[in-house]
């Protein structure tokens, strides 16, 4: 399983999640030249938004970063085609099947790594020929599953053959040294890095996540089909309020989904609470200062050996 970061060429199984909007080639680069792997966020952009993030990252390090491709995007026809001609050492998916994108991705030389909530999907997307899959509990900022990450993790490991990366409530290296523990291969965070020096998001969704508590994400979505997990602001309360209403009503829930509509690149852009989700992870509440993503990197390695010490886990850290 440790072959897979040897195969990207990472130093620390730690990869920087492919948040929308947030991950840029900016963040992503500076995660991948501290030795972690960064990851832009490709979200419902167009595929020209990609190939200028994707030619940001390549400016600012020549060492390997990957995209995230969200596969309900309607761009996603030509963002993977952007991706593919790049020859991005990594790619992630979410909210969909990749099945179709394997041989032009696979062919280009990237990894493909789909995210999956449940042991059911991180089957089905090994019978398909994924390198690998991130298993992301339900502590995870944005679109999010029922599983935590303790119960889902060593589920998947005991029923793949691939390589597993953990995701979701893991912010620092006692987070690492757990989902290495469990047997995955590696980790992704994403909400660690909203508060990175090179993260570009407005100073009020940095603030919040900064003030953030244990308790204060909440779940939209959840009559929808399509739950995420944001921060407790003006405007979740309104949609998650609302949200119930028409479900106990059997509604339209019309006005749901435009009230949400644009809401996460209103957060990242114009830090508005009263219009903007601020997607966050329930790890928010261990986030405490921003730091530049190689300071990050460094005390979430150190905190990791230090907790693994000389034992067989340390060899899956560096």
């Amino acid at each position: 399983m440790e072959a897979l970061m040897t195969r990207i060429g990472v130093r620390y199984p730690i990869f920087q999640g492919g948040m929308a909007w947030v991950a840029d080639g900016q963040l992503a680069a500076a995660v991948s030249e501290a030795g972690g792997l960064g990851i832009i966020g490709s979200g419902h952009a167009p595929a020209s938004y990609v190939a200028e993030q994707i030619a940001i990252a390549k400016q600012h390090t020549d060492r390997p970063f990957g995209v995230n491709v969200m596969l309900l995007s309607p761009h996603v026809e030509a963002v993977i085609a952007v991706v593919a001609q790049a020859k991005v050492a990594v790619v992630t998916t979410g909210a969909g099947d990749p099945g179709r994108y394997l041989e032009p991705l696979q062919a280009a030389g990237s990894v493909v790594l789909p995210v999956v909530p449940s042991v059911a999907l991180a089957k089905r997307m090994a019978r398909q020929g994924v390198d690998g899959v991130i298993a992301e509990g339900m502590e995870s900022g944005g679109h999010i599953g029922a599983m935590t990450t303790m119960a889902l993790v060593p589920q998947v490991v005991d029923a793949l053959a691939i390589p597993v990366i953990a995701a979701g409530g893991i912010a620092d290296g006692r987070g690492v040294a757990a989902a290495l523990a469990l047997g995955a291969c590696g980790v992704q965070m994403g909400t660690r890095f909203l508060a990175a020096a090179e993260t570009q998001i407005h100073p009020q969704y940095q603030a919040a996540v900064l003030k953030a508590k244990d308790v204060d994400t909440l779940v939209t979505g959840q009559y929808l089909g399509h739950a995420a997990r944001v921060l407790k602001n003006p405007m979740s309360r309104q949609y998650l309020k609302l949200e119930k209403q028409l479900a106990l009503t059997g509604g339209d829930m019309t006005a749901v989904e435009q009230l949400g509509n644009g809401s996460l690149r209103i957060a990242v852009q114009e830090g508005d609470p009263q219009r903007g989700s601020f997607m966050a992870g329930q790890a928010a509440g261990m986030v405490r200062h921003v730091d530049p993503a190689a300071a990050i990197l460094r005390s979430v390695v150190s905190q990791t050996l230090a907790i693994v010490g000389d034992g067989p886990l340390k060899q899956k850290v560096v």
